[in-house]
């Protein structure tokens, strides 16, 4: 089993509901995020928030990324302040890009808001990205110029150039062919791998591809009769074996961690 240790919180949730009316949406759900050390790796973490489709994922996800505010209890960071809007990159399914200027000056927006980089070293971190990335040659084109991988990978950029230790994904696996599914696969691993606190969370319904990824998955349902969805179960993939390895789905205990996780849904 490959060496780590999981040190200091970095996100906690804690007793989260949501209610619209009498309808309960979110019921006590509590996580936390702590951060994964390994020997001589510069580690991030890639945590998976998996749930069935209507189960109350995409309200979680506004409510992690600080757009909506829960009936109850809190999201807080490791220096306990509670989370707001602009404390998360987000990624939305849709990967909104501004259409009106080209992918250059959307990054370029993003850099500016970044106070770590200085205007004399936004151009060469754009460039950088968009290299690693593939995207070099489609700096000056339009978003509705790019196929959907192009712009998901612009969209990822746009919130690593932000700045923020954390991203949180919405299904980024939704709709990608093969080809370009390994390749968001490998890019979001890259991803994980560039600060030692950079944290991913994939909020998906897509239980294989997603949890192929992480290093923790936390499953989203319902408790028998109780209203609302609640986390019925953390799974630590890095104390199973099952983290930061290639080709992992062939691998048995993969394939019955699945099959536990179906479980729970």
């Amino acid at each position: 089993m490959t060496a780590y240790t999981k040190a200091e919180t970095l996100l906690k949730v804690e007793d989260i509901s949501l209610s619209y009316g009498e309808k309960k949406i979110l019921r006590d759900v509590n996580f936390e995020i702590r951060n994964i050390t390994r020997p001589d790796v510069r580690q991030g973490q890639v945590i998976s928030l998996i749930g069935r489709s209507g189960i109350g994922k995409t309200q979680l996800f506004k409510i992690l990324a600080g757009l909506k505010e829960p009936t109850s209890g809190k999201v807080s960071l490791d220096n306990g302040n509670a989370i707001k809007a602009g404390d998360m990159g987000v990624v939305f399914q849709n990967y909104y890009l501004f259409e009106w200027r080209t992918v250059y000056k959307s990054l370029e927006l993003a850099a500016k808001k970044n106070p770590e980089l200085k205007d004399s070293g936004i151009k060469t971190a754009i460039n950088r990205y968009a290299e690693d990335f593939n995207l070099t040659e489609h700096l000056s084109k339009y978003p509705q110029q790019l196929s959907g991988g192009q712009r998901q990978r612009a969209s990822i950029i746009q919130q690593l150039l932000n700045g923020s230790e954390f991203i949180l994904l919405d299904e980024p696996f939704s709709g990608l062919d093969v080809l370009v599914l390994d390749k968001v696969k490998e890019l979001l691993l890259k991803i994980s791998l560039t600060d030692e606190r950079k944290t991913l969370i994939i909020v998906s319904h897509d239980i294989v591809t997603t949890v192929a990824v992480s290093d923790t998955v936390f499953v989203l349902g319902l408790e028998g009769n109780k209203p609302g969805a609640t986390i019925k179960k953390e799974i630590d993939l890095c104390e199973r074996g099952l983290a930061w390895q290639k080709d992992i789905h062939k691998e048995p205990a993969f394939i019955k961690t699945i099959e536990e996780i179906k479980s729970y849904l």
